[in-house]
């Protein structure tokens, strides 16, 4: 008897194990910079993608070029009959949080910056989840952000937030007329092809097409758009400050494609 009722508790374990990973339907993949809802997502941006058992474990990238599964997980994105693998950043299991995976779009996977509908398919453990549709096209801008903080950094390292807003790290304003780095993703083609999950440390990477940047609502000269370096799937932009009042809450916005970043994010700005 005792045998039995141990097999059957095996039995039900092994088919909950079995239960496919499922795609939320309600936007199922986002900017993984603005989470923003009602845009496309973009080759070569950085995505997150929600739902449940997605993953078996937690783990995080620990190498560049990124792998193509992690957290006993991967991501295929279709288009007809192109399936590419996408390089993955992060991976969490069901738990206090829902299920996510951070990944990248691969470059080529809607050729000629054109817009298509494709599908998103998550394998944790070798069970295939039902695809989840979605739009890819020619720009999604998003800016990374943190509690509505751009993460914006100074040519001396500093972020460009209020003065003394972090107890012992050191953050300051910019002034009209200096230039900041800022981060983000989303952004399209660059004029140099690069490897899916590859960083740009061999040679510098421009977008084709440079967003407008808005800051306190005025446009800012822009001296550079293109892939950090450094960072996989990651925008960087050389802002120039325009000559704007001071303001620590100064909105910092991208325009893009026919769409607006939010106001919410924003920079400050001294005098």
């Amino acid at each position: 008897m005792r045998i039995r009722l141990v097999l059957t508790v095996l039995a039900f374990a092994g088919l909950a194990s079995a239960q496919p990973p499922s795609i939320r339907t309600s936007d199922p993949v986002l900017n993984g910079a603005s989470f923003q809802t009602g845009v496309p997502l973009t080759g070569g941006s950085l995505v997150s993608i929600f739902g449940t058992r997605l993953a078996s474990s937690m783990a995080s990238a620990d190498s560049i070029p990124l792998a193509a599964s992690l957290g006993g997980a991967s991501v295929q994105f279709v288009n007809g009959s192109t399936k590419l693998n996408a390089p993955m950043l992060y991976a969490q299991p069901d738990g206090a949080s829902p299920s996510q995976i951070n990944c990248q779009v691969p470059w080529n996977l809607v050729p000629n910056n054109s817009t298509a509908t494709v599908s998103v398919i998550v394998t944790r453990d070798g069970v295939a989840s039902p695809p989840a549709q979605v739009t890819v096209g020619p720009a999604s801008p998003g800016v990374f952000f943190s509690n509505g903080r751009a993460v914006a950094v100074n040519l001396d390292g500093t972020l460009v937030w209020p003065a003394n807003l972090i107890p012992n790290f050191p953050t300051h304003g910019a002034k009209p007329g200096d230039v900041i780095i800022v981060y983000a993703t989303g952004l399209g083609a660059v004029d140099s092809p690069i490897a899916d999950g590859a960083a740009s440390l061999d040679k510098l990477r421009n977008t084709l097409v440079a967003p407008i940047v808005l800051i306190g609502g005025v446009q800012a000269p822009l001296a550079f758009s293109g892939l950090a370096p450094q960072f996989v799937g990651v925008n960087q932009l050389n802002v120039v400050i325009p000559d704007i009042p001071p303001n620590d809450n100064a909105p910092f916005q991208l325009q893009m494609g026919g769409f607006t970043t939010s106001d919410q994010i924003t920079i400050s700005v001294t005098k």
